[in-house]
């Protein structure tokens, strides 16, 4: 026993010495040049990873934009769809009052219903354009016809053929107008254009 104890001592003791040198960290020598060169290629790869974070946040952020897009469209087409019927739901309630007194009962509940669907579009933001009496804006207006009145002011509204419709700030469709005209404006351009005829026709016999 007692020869084999040194030999073993001797080989835990060279394993212990063994595992004590691997664990130690390999030093390495690096000059300036090689260290700047390593500090240059770990900069590279963080700015490219940041690059690379922010392109992922902005493609993220463009789908988001895009998908939110799609379904206001959606909505937007959709809401476009019903506006026609709604329109000519009305149009027909409006005669009312020329109606028997059974086929006014009738169109009581109606006028119920077209009520529900108002109260859809306004729950919506959908909202009808205001015309009559306002300033004919061709941002919300289409003119259909111009007549000319001195009850108005010019570019007034003066009657509604087909009503417009917004959705938040997006215009839906446009309210089809009629638009007072000054009578003095057609005159001036009559006289106008008179005035023009005449002073071709004296340069043409002077030449």
């Amino acid at each position: 026993m007692t020869e084999k104890e040194p030999k073993d001592n001797q080989e835990d003791e060279a394993m212990a010495a063994k595992e004590e040198k691997v664990s130690q960290p390999v030093m390495m020598s690096v000059n300036k040049e090689e260290w700047d060169k390593l500090h240059a290629e770990v900069k590279d790869y963080k700015d490219k990873n940041l690059r690379i974070l922010a392109e992922s946040e902005n493609t993220r952020k463009r789908l988001q934009k895009e998908k939110s897009e799609m379904q206001t469209y959606a909505k937007e087409n959709m809401a476009c769809e019903f506006l026609a019927p709604i329109d000519q739901f009305a149009t027909a309630l409006s005669f009312k009052d020329e109606q028997s007194d059974e086929v006014k009962n009738w169109m009581i509940g109606f006028e119920m219903i077209l009520t529900q669907f108002k109260d859809v579009l306004c729950q919506n933001e959908i909202r009808v354009i205001e015309t009559k009496g306002k300033a004919f804006d061709p941002n919300y207006h289409e003119a259909l016809e111009m007549e000319e009145t001195n009850d108005y002011p010019p570019q007034t509204i003066i009657h509604e053929y087909i009503k417009g419709y917004m959705m938040g700030e997006r215009v839906l469709r446009p309210a089809k107008v009629k638009v007072a005209k000054s009578p003095t404006d057609s005159n001036k351009s009559k006289d106008g254009q008179d005035e023009k005829k005449t002073n071709e026709t004296i340069k043409q016999k002077e030449g």
